[in-house]
């Protein structure tokens, strides 16, 4: 039976997924009360704008009938002088002219200013009403489809405790079977002892009495061994049984495990990021036209006042969905970013946390295996055809919601008469017949694409669940293979990423704009150029070279690698860093992923960022600190997978670049933990100092002379610098390529160098893998 102790930690599993769950609910909770406070304040925006401006359209009214009564006063008094034809006769006068002419400006003015009146009642302030219409429909719409997606989420990890739960009971079970089953065998080898003890009592007694007792006990032994071996025999079938049933259940837990931290991922990067885009739709555009026509009207009223409406004007051009978007993420990093995958709960004694393939289960697994392909190259079409649908839809509502239709110029040609002139934009704007028809197409248009949408989401939610169980059974099946990301240069730290750091740290650290600013792409070109022959046109300490073509140089480097310098493989794994509060945490958790990269790979990744985090340091002079630094530095250390939200991952990518520049110390491992070069305030690679290695015996030295071994020679390349202490060692540089015929000893290689053959130091080379 399960132990107390068994039955505790079971509860003590349960409700740590129950705990993790419940933070994620939460998290779910949090997230429309987000958006519910977006929409709020959406509308309030858009109504303060109608009150502002239906107040200045009042203050433009009066203004404008002041001006009427000024030129009014003045042209009256003209007209009604007794020297009227004194005065008419005087128009000729340059001087009465200016006056006729200041008379005709008020008088001007105050039809652009009754104009500027109208245009806010009947145009701008009805835009503004539809744009709040239109944003609260929308965004109705768009939080059924968040509850909807919340809601299948929820269902996801539901599904997951109940195969959990699952799990546990099957093993359960199986321990307790075989319990039962070795409490059958000792029952057995009981048996088999008693009826052995009776047997050597009875060996004494005479022929006829031992028949007798032989008749009459053997029925009952044979009785009691058959129902003992029966008893065995149904305990281990039972047993065998409950350890398949266990053994199975595993398996889908583990495929639903894999399967709900691919829907949880997929959730938080794709969903989120398209449910704050439907939220959106529209929004932004409509927002642009409304404050474009307002800009229009008063550039046209006053060109004089140009420098504070510029100001407008550029707000109106950084309307963008996307930017707002970020925005909103980076500041509700915490509810916005995925959290950490849930993590295999293994049941008490089952040590196996990864899939299991036996012969058994291995030709189901493979035919689950082509049935997912096949399920998921059929729905991936069909989601495909739908995706293309809605892109073309969106497309559609995007030209409706972006006419260019807020240029209001012609509202103000005036013709030589005085009489009041209204608006011909407001009327042709809101009296048109086919403006209701245009805005019922739109809201049909927009019922079209919601449909579209969630029915793509459902299919994108659908696959992201068969893929992720597919890639899983096709690892445990080996069908999966993986390659490490490796840097293409031959040193530790390449000869182009040693020299820029150098010369950078030697002379630009002070350099305002450092990284962020462009460098002469001819000069760029040129000394990269150089590098890629041998040379190295930084060295010295000469300071004739553009300080942004090095900065281009390097980031160049880092942008033209096969792979990225941190591979896709982590990327996961690193983004689920970004949304721990404690910075202590996340830094030990990106120096867990980060050792799991080659040895080279971490070495250049130490060398760099602690170049930047020295250059932050001297951020009130050259303008980056660590966040501009991870701006520049983000995109081009670690891409964004295909088929991620560009823009939201971006973001945290920026993030978890700040964190390594600002913990580097503490995220990279040590000089005695990684060997290799390391970064120092001079810009040059602080070298460890050369072991000392032992002198050879002279028994050593002969035995080189007469080995035999023609085995085909091992390149190598120097670590340091090395002169031979006797003719038979040899000298050598750093970085000098050395071939190698076999091993002397421990410390020594027999090899040549330079057409010379002697001895070689084994701590002073790296072998090169063959």
């Amino acid at each position: 039976m399960t132990s107390p102790a068994k039955f505790r930690k079971d509860k003590e599993i349960i409700a740590e997924y129950e705990t993790q769950v419940k933070e994620i609910r939460a998290q779910l909770v949090e997230q429309l009360k987000c958006l519910d406070q977006q929409c709020e304040l959406r509308v309030q925006l858009l109504q303060d704008l109608q009150d502002f401006f239906r107040k200045k359209a009042e203050i433009e009214m009066d203004y404008s009938r002041n001006l009427e009564k000024l030129a009014e006063r003045f042209l009256t008094k003209t007209r009604s002088t007794k020297d009227h034809q004194f005065k008419k006769e005087q128009n000729i006068l340059s001087p009465v002219n200016c006056w006729n002419l200041l008379l005709t400006q008020v008088k001007r003015e105050s039809r652009d200013h009754a104009t500027l009146s109208d245009l806010y009642l009947n145009n701008i302030i009805p835009r503004f009403a539809q744009i709040s219409e239109d944003s609260g429909r929308l965004f109705k719409k768009s939080k059924e489809v968040g509850l909807q997606l919340q809601e299948d989420l929820m269902k996801v990890l539901n599904e997951l405790y109940t195969v959990m739960k699952t799990y546990h009971m099957y093993n359960t079970d199986s321990i307790n079977a075989e319990s039962k089953l070795k409490e059958a065998e000792k029952q057995e080898e009981k048996q088999m002892g008693r009826s052995a003890r009776q047997e050597d009592r009875q060996t004494p007694r005479s022929p006829d009495s031992l028949t007798s007792i032989r008749l009459e006990d053997k029925p009952v032994r044979r009785s009691s061994v058959k129902k003992i071996e029966k008893m065995k025999e149904k305990r281990q079938a039972k047993y065998t049984e409950n350890r398949l049933k266990a053994i199975k259940a595993r398996n889908e837990y583990l495929l639903a495990l894999e399967a709900t931290n691919c829907c949880v991922f997929k959730y938080y990067i794709h969903d989120l990021s398209d449910l704050i885009d439907c939220c959106d739709l529209g929004y932004h555009a409509s927002l642009n036209r409304a404050l474009r026509t307002y800009l229009s009207a008063e550039f046209n009223v006053e060109t004089s006042k140009h420098g504070g409406l510029e100001t407008i004007e550029n707000a109106a051009e950084n309307l963008e969905a996307n930017a707002d978007k970020q925005r909103l993420m980076e500041t509700y990093n915490n509810i916005f970013c995925p959290p950490m995958r849930f993590d295999f709960q293994s049941h008490m004694g089952d040590q196996m946390g990864y899939m299991c393939a036996q012969v058994p289960l291995q030709s189901e697994l493979l035919q689950r295996c082509q049935q997912l392909q096949s399920r998921l190259s059929t729905l991936t079409i069909e989601n495909e055809e739908v995706k293309k649908t809605m892109e073309a839809t969106l497309q559609t509502i995007q030209d409706m919601v972006t006419i260019e239709d807020f240029d209001v110029t012609d509202c103000f040609h005036h013709s030589n008469s005085m009489e009041s002139v209204k608006s011909t934009m407001s009327e042709s704007f809101m009296s048109k017949p086919s403006l209701a028809k245009r805005r019922a197409n739109q809201q049909e248009t927009e019922q079209f694409y919601f449909t579209k949408l969630k029915e793509f989401l459902e299919g994108r939610n659908l696959i992201t669940k068969l893929q992720a169980k597919q890639d899983l059974i096709e690892k445990t099946l080996g069908e999966s293979q993986k390659t490490d990301c490796c840097l293409e240069s031959s040193q530790v730290i390449p000869l182009m990423v040693e020299s820029c750091i150098r010369f950078i740290s030697r002379h630009g650290l002070h350099h305002e704009g450092i990284f962020r600013v462009s460098g002469s792409q001819v000069e760029v070109n040129d000394i990269k150029n150089a590098f890629e022959r041998g040379e190295d046109p930084l060295a010295g300490d000469q300071n004739d070279h553009d300080m942004d073509s090095i900065a281009g140089v390097l980031k160049l480097y880092f942008r033209g690698l096969e792979h990225a310098l941190f591979p896709k493989e982590v990327f996961h794994d690193l983004m689920s860093c970004v949304s721990m509060e404690n910075l202590q945490e996340r830094a030990t958790h990106i120096h867990k992923v980060l050792l799991t990269l080659p040895t080279n790979t971490l070495v250049v990744m130490r060398y760099l960022f602690a170049f930047l985090n020295h250059l932050s340091q001297y951020s009130e002079d050259n303008m980056m600190d660590p966040y501009n630094l991870a701006i520049c530095f983000g995109p081009t250390l670690m891409s964004v997978p295909e088929g991620h939200d560009q823009v939201s991952c971006q973001a945290h990518v920026n993030e978890l670049i700040k964190t390594i520049i600002i913990h580097h110390e503490s995220i990279f491992p040590g000089p005695r933990e990684l060997e290799g070069p390391i970064y120092e305030h001079g810009g040059a690679p602080e070298e460890y100092s050369p072991p000392l290695v032992d002198a050879p015996a002279p028994d050593t030295v002969s035995e080189i002379h007469n080995s035999d071994d023609e085995s085909d020679p091992i390149e190598a390349i120097a670590r340091f610098d090395y002169s031979g202490r006797t003719n038979r060692e040899l000298s050598f540089k750093k970085g000098a390529s050395l071939l190698l015929y076999h091993r002397a000893s421990d410390d020594w290689w027999e090899g040549r160098h330079n057409g010379a053959e002697g001895l070689v130091p084994h701590q002073y080379i790296v072998v090169q893998d063959t």
